[in-house]
C-alpha cells in the first residue's frame, strides 16, 4: 500500500512540472486564442539557456533564472510583436502554420548549436536531496517545483484578476475591438502577454533541465503533457492548469507502477477519459 501511496505522491509532484509546461499554454490560449505548436521547443530552447548561462558564468541554474527569464520574456514580446500578431483573426491555420515553423527552426537551431547529445543542467545538492515523509521518500527537488507551479499560477492569477495589466488582458480577451477603442493597443497587450507566457516557460525549462536530460527533439513531448494539462483542466483555467497536471502526473506514475511501458500511455488514457467525459475540461473557464 506504501508504495501505492509513493506512486500517487510522486506523481502529484511531477504534476507540478506539468502545470508549469501548462501555464504559459493557458495564458495565452485565454487572452489571445492562440496555440503556439512551438510551445515544447520554447520551453527545450530555456533549457539550452540556462545550461549556457551555468556553464559560462559558472552559477547555479536557479541564478540562471535571473538571466533566462528576462530573455526568454524579451524574446516573447518580440515575436508577439513582429511575427504573430500578423496571423491572429477569425481563422486558426495561421498561426497553427507560423508556430510550427518556428518549431522547426527552434529544433533545427539548437541541433546545429548544441549537437543531439542529451544534456543536463548541473542541479548540486537540491538534485539528490530527499525526506522522509512517513516511509515515502520525496525528493527535494520535486517538492520545490511544485511548490515553485503553485507559486507561479498563483501569481499569475493576481496579474489576471488584480492588476492593471490583467484587466488589459480580459478585455482584449472579450473584445478586441471595444478594448481598442477604449484606448487599449491590443497589439502592445497581446506583446505583453507572450512575454509573461515566456518567462514561465523559463522556469518550466530550468526546472526541466535539472530534474532529467533534455536534447533538442524532445519539445514535441513537453507540448503534448502541456496541452493535455491544460485540456484536463479546462482551457483558460489557471488553477485547473495545475490540477489537470496533477491528474496527468498520477496516471503516468500509476501507470508506470504496473508497468514502466505503461507511463505515457496511461496519461494518454486519463486524458481521452476526461475528453470523453468532459469535452471542456474538468473547471472551464466560466464567460461572464
Amino acid at each position: 500500500m506504501i508504495e501505492w501511496t509513493g506512486a500517487i505522491v510522486q506523481g502529484v509532484l511531477l504534476g507540478g512540472l506539468y502545470a508549469l509546461f501548462a501555464a504559459g499554454l493557458s495564458l495565452i490560449f485565454g487572452v489571445m486564442r492562440l496555440v503556439n505548436i512551438a510551445h515544447g521547443d520554447l520551453i527545450i530552447l530555456a533549457a539550452y539557456m540556462g545550461l549556457t548561462t551555468t556553464v559560462m558564468l559558472g552559477v547555479h541554474p536557479f541564478l540562471a533564472l535571473l538571466i533566462v527569464m528576462p530573455l526568454m520574456a524579451g524574446l516573447g514580446y518580440a515575436l508577439q510583436r513582429g511575427v504573430l500578431n500578423q496571423t491572429l483573426g477569425d481563422d486558426i491555420l495561421p498561426p497553427l502554420l507560423v508556430t510550427f515553423g518556428l518549431s522547426v527552426i527552434i529544433q533545427n537551431a539548437l541541433l546545429e548549436f548544441y549537437t543531439a547529445d542529451p544534456r543536463k543542467l548541473p542541479g548540486g545538492a537540491v538534485e539528490t536531496a530527499s525526506l522522509d515523509l512517513g516511509g515515502i521518500t520525496v525528493g527535494v527537488l520535486p517538492l520545490l517545483t511544485f511548490g515553485i507551479a503553485v507559486a507561479v499560477i498563483a501569481g499569475l492569477q493576481f496579474v489576471f484578476y488584480r492588476t492593471s495589466l490583467g484587466r488589459g488582458f480580459r478585455a482584449v480577451s472579450d473584445n478586441q475591438d471595444i478594448a481598442q477603442l477604449m484606448g487599449l493597443n491590443k497589439a502592445h497587450v497581446f506583446g505583453l502577454a507572450m512575454a509573461l507566457a515566456l518567462a514561465v516557460v523559463a522556469i518550466a525549462g530550468i526546472l526541466l533541465g535539472m530534474r532529467t536530460s533534455f536534447d533538442p527533439a524532445i519539445g514535441g513531448g513537453r507540448l503534448i503533457f502541456g496541452f493535455e494539462a491544460v485540456i484536463i483542466g479546462g482551457l483558460g483555467n489557471l488553477w485547473g492548469t495545475l490540477a489537470g497536471g496533477v491528474i496527468l502526473g498520477v496516471a503516468q506514475t500509476l501507470g508506470a507502477k504496473i508497468d514502466p511501458g505503461y507511463q505515457i500511455l496511461a496519461g494518454h488514457i486519463a486524458f481521452l477519459i476526461v475528453l470523453a467525459v468532459r469535452p471542456n475540461g474538468l473547471f472551464p473557464r466560466v464567460e461572464h
